[in-house]
């Protein structure tokens, strides 16, 4: 294996080249007389898929490290140009493998799973929708640049988006004020740019799914989200849940939080400050945090202590916040190298350590499900990858004294707090993406409409004040999920109920959690969420009540 990043290379495929590829794999599986040989061409498939994935990842990275790299840029455009030929490619060899008449016994090696994913694959892909695949690919990246490049000045310093963040946590409030209105002009500035992005996006998806028999893109954001086991109905029954469990808990929260700080009235730039002496941050800089990171992994365990030396050692962390970098964190991988790589934006506040730890629970599954036999279970889908996230995002709390000494409680307490308050918050993103492309006809300003009646059910503590943008309906613009992973948030919220299980379960049995933990890690995406749940001894959020005991549990900590 290459010894860090900067020996990763793949060369730059060619589509007579992946085309030629398909076609001798095809004969090979074609002329096979045995098990033993199907599966050869199978394997010869897998390969071929990891190279290709393994170059996209390396392309996707470079540009999120710089935007305004041409280089860079031009390779992403390639990427984009030449993605939906290569998945047309996949996407006909998997059809061949569901009718093929050899098909149960590739169950009996594989599992049902891959079978699962694969149908879903082929019913969300046609080439009569490549043109507006690009289209799409090429809005998301408007989308990324716009924001990367956004510059705002505060106290006499220039900020990107990242950097401007770690102001909401100051214990002024007057500065937590002026920062967001700041902020947020950027956005109400942008607002023409950003509604038109997002106007684009979603007819185009609509009239994908339409070409596709989709009444409208929700059935095809499901597809696309390879969500195999759960429906619209049971998210819309956890949605429910919240509303009934979690909504009145997080009111409670909140007042609780304004007495705690000695305010009238919260507003929003107080959201995020849950303490009059401000949050706790860590207790240095960037290089001081690997050191206590490699202390706390090491009392963990030998897995997780040789991992994080491994990423640390090949140089798989980008964590600096720098100009032309993207915002926000997320961790990928490359299947050929079997190493995943994380990537965040570090700003001097506690969120450091919950992105870093957060996106070590995602690169710690990828490592230690590298050996599955099938591209398709290096990752399980969405909902169950933030599962590992958020689970060891609490699974980490007893050595969060390396970080934060003598702040380490304080920091336990708002982690949970914010914890709890996330959810409805994520709900709300699914919620708002329901209704958006229920209604894709409708005008951006109906759209803020639409993000203010879910603040009204899911957020009606928000209080804006005399901040631009947010006012009327403008929030939702933050979140790049929305623009650039449709439906991807619920996944969060679903992943937070059973990692909220993991910490209940981990105040009585610390080793026993981590020991299932690492098992449900191992498993990757062999089997669908609700399987791999239950497997960690987890209950589905699915299931009524599901949140009555992990908020039962949370009041007694936090004494609501």
């Amino acid at each position: 294996m290459p010894q860090t990043i900067d020996d990763f290379h793949v060369p730059t495929p060619t589509l007579a080249g992946v085309t030629k590829e398909y076609a001798a794999i095809q004969e090979s599986l074609d002329k096979a007389a045995s098990p033993p040989e199907r599966l050869a061409a199978v394997k010869s498939w897998d390969d071929l898929r990891r190279r290709l994935e393994t170059w996209s990842a390396l392309v996707d990275l470079r540009f999120n490290q710089d935007t305004g790299n041409e280089e860079f840029k031009k390779a992403r455009e390639f990427r984009d140009e030449i993605a939906p030929k290569f998945t047309d490619l996949e996407v006909t060899f998997k059809r061949g493998l569901l009718q093929a008449t050899y098909r149960v016994e590739l169950e009996k090696k594989f599992g049902m799973q891959a079978f699962a994913l694969w149908e879903a694959d082929v019913m969300a892909f046609d080439p009569a929708i490549e043109e507006p695949l690009v289209a799409e690919s090429k809005l998301q990246a408007e989308y990324c640049e716009l924001t990367a490049k956004a510059q705002v000045e505060f106290c006499g310093e220039k900020h990107n988006l990242s950097s401007i963040v770690k102001y909401r946590e100051d214990a002024d409030r007057q500065v937590r004020h002026d920062s967001e209105k700041v902020r947020w002009q950027w956005f109400a500035d942008n607002r023409p740019a950003l509604d038109r992005i997002y106007d684009d996006l979603v007819k185009l998806r609509h009239g994908m799914a339409q070409t596709l028999g989709f009444e409208n893109y929700i059935s095809l954001g499901y597809k696309r989200m390879k969500r195999v086991d759960y429906t619209e109905r049971d998210v819309e029954q956890f949605r429910a849940e919240v509303r009934e469990h979690l909504v009145p808990l997080a009111v409670e929260l909140r007042q609780k939080q304004g007495t705690a700080l000695g305010v009238d009235k919260l507003m929003f730039w107080d959201d995020a400050i849950h303490d009059p002496l401000g949050n706790p941050a860590p207790h240095g800089d960037h290089d001081w945090m690997v050191e206590r990171a490699k202390e706390m992994f090491d009392a963990m365990g030998k897995d997780l202590g040789d991992f994080f030396r491994l990423m640390v050692d090949a140089k798989l962390t980008d964590l600096k916040n720098r100009e032309r970098k993207s915002p926000g964190g997320f961790c990928t991988s490359f299947p050929i190298y079997g190493m995943p790589f994380i990537f965040a934006n570090f700003n001097g506040t506690k969120h450091d350590v919950e992105v870093f730890t957060h996106e070590m629970g995602h690169a710690y599954q990828a490592y230690r499900s590298r050996h599955q036999p099938l591209l398709d279970y290096l990752w399980p889908t969405y909902e169950s990858c933030e599962i590992h996230s958020m689970g060891l995002e609490f699974l980490t709390w007893p050595h969060m004294e390396k970080f934060f000494e003598g702040d380490a409680e304080r920091f336990r307490r708002i982690h949970l707090t914010q914890g709890l308050l996330f959810i409805p918050y994520g709900v709300a993103v699914d919620h708002f993406q329901h209704l958006v492309y229920a209604k894709p006809e409708a005008t951006p300003a109906e759209r803020h409409a639409m993000w203010q009646e879910m603040e009204r059910m899911y957020l009606p503590w928000r209080n804006y004040g005399d901040l631009p943008h947010l006012p009327s309906g403008g929030f939702w613009q933050f979140q790049r999920h929305i623009y650039l992973s449709p439906f991807y948030y619920i996944d969060y919220t679903l992943a937070q109920t059973c990692a909220l299980q993991l910490w209940v379960r981990s105040q009585r049995d610390p080793a026993g959690t981590l020991a299932a933990y690492n098992t449900l890690c191992t498993r990757g995406g062999q089997a669908p969420f609700q399987q791999l749940a239950k497997g960690a001894g987890l209950v589905s959020p699915f299931h009524a009540g599901c949140l009555r005991d992990v908020v039962a549990k949370a009041k007694e900590a936090l004494a609501v």
